[in-house]
């Protein structure tokens, strides 16, 4: 009984769609460190110093307790006070931006290469008019019901 289920999931393991997943999803998480560092570390410092030296993450509002203050969201955070992080949560909706952009760009140039591909294969044939299957471009009669093309 485990032999069978140990060879089943070698099948499974070993079958091409799973392989591509995961190298899909270990590229993916390597994508995403460097996205988060280039919102962080590049794109999200600029904008700060735009807007009055801003940090991003340090960004947040404090729900309790009332009327004590902090200097930063790691101070709130070690005297245990209930904050929402809007910062963090734009630093993240602009990352998931640039991956969506990155995987849309992606997308859209492997789509413009298959249609590219799909234009040449169609420029080297038609279709017969009289059978309706598809012949070389430069045959002067059809090889299925040998009709004269014109």
């Amino acid at each position: 009984m485990f032999k069978n289920l140990a060879n089943e999931l070698k099948e499974f393991i070993l079958r091409g769609n799973v392989l591509d997943m995961a190298v899909g999803i270990i590229i993916g998480a390597s994508f995403g460190k460097i996205v988060d560092s280039l919102v962080k570390d590049i794109i999200m410092p600029p904008i700060g110093l735009l807007l009055g030296k801003v940090d991003f993450s340090n960004l947040y509002f404090q729900i309790y307790p009332y009327g004590e203050h902090f200097n930063s969201l790691e101070a709130a955070k070690a005297a245990g006070a209930v904050t929402i992080n809007y910062g963090m949560f734009l630093n993240n909706v602009i990352s998931f931006l640039i991956v969506a952009c990155a995987v849309f760009a992606i997308i859209k140039a492997i789509n413009t290469m298959k249609n590219r591909l799909c234009k040449e294969e169609k420029a080297t044939t038609k279709q017969c008019p009289y059978c309706f299957t598809t012949i070389d471009l430069n045959a002067t009669r059809c090889p299925n019901c040998t009709s004269e093309l014109g």
